[in-house]
């Protein structure tokens, strides 16, 4: 048992827990805890239906499920479970996974957080340690609960990717902490809003000490939420010249780096890692090799000499127009998901500026940006999608040659998917099965 585990042994024993929400991160706590306190008493408590076969863990389900948080001393929450308007109860304690390991570890740990790009940050901050020969590992919000990593050596260097969902109870900063940029997201989840959303994700840096660093975009206005005069670490701002044309020259070669924002991506890796001394070589090589990540910018193949590409991952209306951009040659945008209460009204503006052919929309939001586009005088063909399925035979209609077919949804999916992950693989599915036939 590692040190790691065995401080969270002693921390659990005496204490009254609830693990709150039972999907991937949640059954992750009840394996870790049924490892180190086979026997212990634990509740688990989810809306949905739980099968579990456990003599010493109470269940508590339905509607109902939140009402319960009262009667224990600690409560291990899931990151997608909302909290907006839920009363924290006085003596009971909400934490993570992530603040946990945080607070209990002797590793050294990089957090990446963002509203874009963490995921393509982290994956290069992690490629370029194993390149430079570190021990080191990828987990967090990439999809690998931390606690499946928490017997690492204490002399690893854990990558962790942190959502604001993970960060609005953890209490203890990683050693790096990158910020890639903040966007409105999630409005739906938090109390105040936007500034709820973007207090949480503040905690990456807020306890850092004078012997962390902390990464970010010096062009966003971060002094409104917080002092950088009150921030401990050593601040280091990116981009920087030496940076962008050391990276620039690197990303150029790699298709899957396109574009002003994989740019930048690139350079908060580089800087993350040179404070723990990797040097440009190693860099060269993570940058050369790096493979893209599912969902972002992802090129699906070319047929009938159109090009489509599944950028699933973007959802909200700047990630969408950063992947425009870099792309150059859309012919065809399909969008559309979730409502959450984001404004569209500059998106529409620039969709029409971008001279995109078609505007392929997809319920709900894509057919408020449809009209709120015709209201404008869009010249763009406006196309109504009733589905994906709809939306690609479309897209294969349409999409002038030589030019592109982009999935970009500016939303969230969950309003007819699991998640962003099952709407681009459906995506792909039906390109493969529609446009790649003649």
């Amino acid at each position: 048992m590692s040190n790691t585990s065995r401080r969270l042994k002693e921390y659990f024993e005496d204490k009254n827990i609830l693990i709150l929400g039972f999907g991937k991160e949640g059954r992750s706590s009840y394996e870790f805890i049924r490892r180190v306190l086979p026997n212990k008493p634990l509740a688990i408590a989810d809306m949905k239906d739980i099968e579990l076969s456990d003599d010493n863990v109470r269940l508590i389900t339905g509607e109902d499920y939140l009402s319960c948080l009262a009667r224990f001393d600690l409560v291990l929450k899931s990151p997608g479970i909302p909290f907006k308007g839920v009363k924290i109860p006085d003596g009971t304690e909400i934490t993570c996974q992530t603040d946990l390991f945080l607070r209990f570890s002797d590793f050294t740990a990089v957090g990446i957080t963002g509203t874009k790009g963490k995921t393509t940050t982290s994956t290069l901050i992690y490629s370029m340690l194993k390149e430079a020969g570190f021990d080191a590992c990828l987990i967090g919000n990439i999809g690998v609960p931390v606690f499946e990593d928490i017997d690492i050596s204490d002399s690893a260097v854990a990558v962790i990717e942190l959502s604001s969902h993970q960060l609005q109870f953890t209490r203890t900063s990683p050693h790096i902490a990158v910020l890639t940029n903040i966007y409105e997201e999630h409005l739906d989840h938090y109390d105040g809003g936007f500034e709820g959303y973007v207090n949480a994700k503040l905690n990456i840096v807020r306890n850092q000490t004078e012997k962390d660093y902390f990464i970010y975009n010096p062009d966003q206005n971060l002094e409104e939420y917080i002092s950088l005069d009150s921030v401990k670490s050593k601040k280091i701002p990116c981009p920087s010249v030496s940076d962008e044309e050391f990276l620039n020259n690197l990303t150029k070669g790699n298709p899957h780096l396109k574009g002003r924002h994989n740019l930048h991506d690139a350079m908060m890796a580089a800087k993350a890692v040179r404070c723990l001394g990797v040097g440009n070589d190693a860099i060269k090589r993570a940058v050369d090799n790096f493979a893209g990540i599912e969902h972002r910018m992802e090129y699906v193949g070319t047929f009938d000499d159109v090009e489509y590409y599944n950028d699933c991952i973007a959802t909200i209306p700047k990630a969408v127009l950063s992947a425009v951009e870099a792309l150059g040659n859309v012919g065809s945008l399909i969008i559309g998901g979730l409502d959450r209460g984001l404004d569209y009204t500059d998106f529409a503006d620039e969709l029409i500026k971008s001279g995109i052919d078609n505007i392929i929309c997809l319920p709900d939001t894509g057919y408020s940006i449809g009209k709120l586009m015709e209201s404008k005088g869009a010249t763009s063909r406006i196309i109504y999608a009733k589905d994906m399925e709809d939306a690609v035979r479309h897209a294969k209609d349409f999409t002038p040659k030589g030019k592109a077919a982009l999935l970009s949804p500016a939303a969230a999916s969950y309003n007819l998917y699991k998640g962003f992950e099952e709407k681009g693989r459906h995506y792909k599915k039906l390109v493969l099965e529609i446009c790649a036939k003649n």
